[in-house]
């Protein structure tokens, strides 16, 4: 998956996000702007040595990417995600390699690399094809990790459960947004406002899970 990170400033409502994914970038700022907090892009991170995803779970890559690029900060605290989809009748696949699905399962020579979000999505439905509604169950996942000198402090989970539509709706969003479909509000993510994407989205609840944290943190110290 893209990664990226949070650099807490001590006493400044600012955070520092590097990411490769503008996605996500979106996303956070949004969030960000509505509790009054400041997101702005590291600076320097296209130059960064980027962290080897090598787990098998979504907490492990967390682990491992907040852990890394903690190091490029001494003394500061900083976030990391790992994401993405598990569709139950595919064994949660794509999983962990949710952002390169179409790259690894089609056998291409460079699978290290990040398909587009349109292969991805065109995989997927050929993967569904032929299969009932009532199959096409699956939830988006998030864990965020917070470390410091290259320790984990602490991790934060999300997710949001849905199904699969067999064609994309909505222009909203990205990856595989237009695909998951969320009963509660009867849309899928890519047809959710910033707003609602953050109200139910994985990666909202998972932030703010952290955010919850991090004032008691503040408040006890």
């Amino acid at each position: 998956m893209g990664c990226w990170y949070f650099l807490i400033m001590p006493h400044l409502p600012r955070i520092l996000i590097a990411t490769s994914n503008p996605g996500k970038l979106r996303e956070f700022q949004a969030a960000a702007a509505a509790l009054n907090v400041n997101v702005e892009p590291l600076p320097g991170f296209a130059e960064l040595v980027p962290a080897v995803e090598s787990g098998t779970t979504f907490e492990q890559n967390a682990r491992i990417k907040a852990e890394h690029y903690s190091l490029a900060a001494p003394g500061e605290m900083v976030l990391a995600e790992d994401s993405g989809l598990e569709v139950d009748a595919l064994n949660g696949a794509p999983g962990v390699h949710s952002a390169r699905y179409a790259a690894l399962m089609l056998g291409d020579s460079e699978a290290y690399r990040n398909s587009d979000d349109q292969e991805n999505n065109r995989y997927l439905v050929s993967q569904l094809e032929g299969l009932a509604r009532q199959l096409r169950s699956g939830r988006f996942v998030c864990v965020i990790a917070a470390a410091r000198d290259g320790i984990t402090m602490h991790t934060f989970r999300g997710e949001a459960r849905g199904e699969l539509l067999p064609t994309p709706r909505g222009g909203q969003g990205f990856g595989y947004d237009p695909l998951f479909y969320f009963p509660a509000l009867e849309k899928t993510f890519a047809e959710l406002s910033a707003d609602e994407k953050f109200r139910y989205s994985h990666r909202g609840q998972a932030f703010r899970s952290f955010l919850s944290w991090h004032s008691q943190r503040n408040s006890a110290l």
